[in-house]
């Protein structure tokens, strides 16, 4: 078990803006993999396979972060920030959706104490 926090942060760009949403995103790569505590981070786009027709939306960043901590510090930083007021709160963003979850590899209350 570790520390470790796992972001899958999804985009839908907003018709015909999907180029610039992608490149947006790839932007943010160089600075953020020089971040403390940043282990992973990569956007990624969607692909066709008949062995995984699930749906999703298309520009994905698979995130893992050392802790809570690091994960959080880098939503503060400006540049993210800046990102999400740009091309995802103001009207005029390339980004139609987006969702952006965290996820644990400990199961719940596992340090908790066992009853015998």
């Amino acid at each position: 078990m570790s520390k470790k926090v796992y972001c899958i942060a999804q985009f839908q760009a907003k018709d015909g803006r999907e180029l610039e949403l992608f490149a947006a995103l790839q932007a943010l790569e160089p600075n953020t993999l020089r971040e403390d505590g940043c282990l992973q981070y990569i956007v990624t786009r969607q692909v066709k396979s008949p062995f995984a027709e699930g749906t999703s939306m298309p520009i994905a960043f698979n995130e893992i972060w050392s802790d809570m901590a690091a994960f959080e510090a880098h939503c503060q930083r400006a540049e993210i920030k800046a990102f999400f007021a740009t091309h995802c709160a103001a009207e005029t963003g390339a980004a139609k959706e987006w969702n952006v979850c965290i996820y644990s590899d400990e199961p719940e209350n596992f340090d908790a104490p066992q009853v015998v």
